[in-house]
């Protein structure tokens, strides 16, 4: 199977994506999952999430394959690839600017309210970043990668979940400490909110080798700025786009809030992005600071974690 394909896209946790020609002759991105997650649990929750999906954005799965050992997941190509490359360099910016970026944000906010209340099952998807929204040849933003999605009932319920899984910089603190609170889905609302600060900011949130250390965890720095009145440095940003970004932020700043409690729900969410900035109320200071943060934590910033033992409590859809 793996012979038949030579373009390769990406590579990651779960297998290998290359773009492949379909018999309808579009292009389809063929994600080659390796042998031990193809063999069971991880390939039919895949397929079983993301064939109950039908929203503009997030991505859609064409079709499946399984040939011996080896499975294939088939999902629509997506021309521009990845948000994470138009974010953080100075041509990506050029690309992209402040406006259309407030727009991916918006559209994908759209797509984890869907994911969380349009669905028979409320759908948490455990790894919204930059590298898994993925852009059309219009750049139309989808949400992509299901791997660590799961399936819960939309009444309150308590699951044990032993792989709540995510990229460390996203994962919100009730994966590590579970005295915070149960899981639920306002775990993805934080993982949205470092998202929407990288894009407002374009730069990382968490950087242990930053100059100085108020740095490190950027929310932080950003909120003191705003508390002090100062604007953040960007350069040739008009004031329409300082407002997009001060928006962009102060929504942020909700999301990333230590206790799920004190976090939006995702249609919140969507209500302070499209309202006015100067109608937005400032949110407290995050809590969670990396200089808190064992110096292992610190050096493994991009890395994965896995194999995570935590309870997951359903919250009711309502803010607090």
């Amino acid at each position: 199977m793996y012979n038949k394909f030579k373009n390769k896209l990406g590579e990651g946790g779960f297998g290998t994506v290359f773009k492949g020609k379909l018999r309808s002759s579009r292009s389809g991105a063929i994600k080659m999952l390796i042998k031990s997650k193809a063999n069971g649990e991880d390939f039919i929750s895949e397929v079983a999430t993301i064939g109950r999906i039908h929203h503009f954005n997030v991505v859609q799965l064409v079709g499946y394959c399984v040939e011996g050992s080896k499975c294939a997941l088939v999902y629509e190509f997506m021309q521009n690839g990845s948000l994470d490359k138009y974010i953080y360099s100075k041509e990506g910016s050029n690309l992209l600017g402040y406006k259309k970026m407030y727009d991916i944000s918006l559209g994908v906010a759209r797509g984890i309210e869907y994911l969380h209340q349009g669905c028979d099952m409320q759908i948490l998807n455990f790894d919204i970043k930059p590298d898994n929204i993925l852009l059309d040849e219009n750049f139309v933003q989808k949400i992509s990668n299901f791997g660590l999605a799961k399936l819960y009932p939309t009444d309150n319920s308590i699951v044990s979940l032993t792989a709540a899984r995510g990229t460390m910089g996203y994962m919100a603190p009730e994966l590590f400490y579970k005295n915070i609170s149960g899981v639920s889905y306002k775990a993805d609302v934080y993982s949205f909110g470092m998202l929407l600060m990288e894009m407002g900011s374009r730069r990382k949130n968490l950087n242990a080798r930053a100059e100085h250390s108020s740095q490190i965890y950027f929310p932080s720095w950003v909120y003191d700025q705003n508390k002090e009145g100062k604007e953040l440095e960007m350069e040739d940003i008009t004031e329409e786009e300082k407002k997009i970004v001060k928006k962009m932020v102060i929504t942020a700043l909700w999301c990333i809030q230590m206790k799920p409690s004190d976090r939006p729900a995702m249609n919140e969410v969507i209500k302070m992005l499209e309202g006015d900035v100067e109608s937005l109320q400032m949110a407290p200071k995050p809590f969670l600071c990396p200089q808190e943060m064992p110096v292992d934590i610190h050096d493994n910033l991009n890395h994965t974690c896995s194999n995570m033992e935590v309870t997951c409590t359903l919250s009711p859809r309502s803010w607090r």
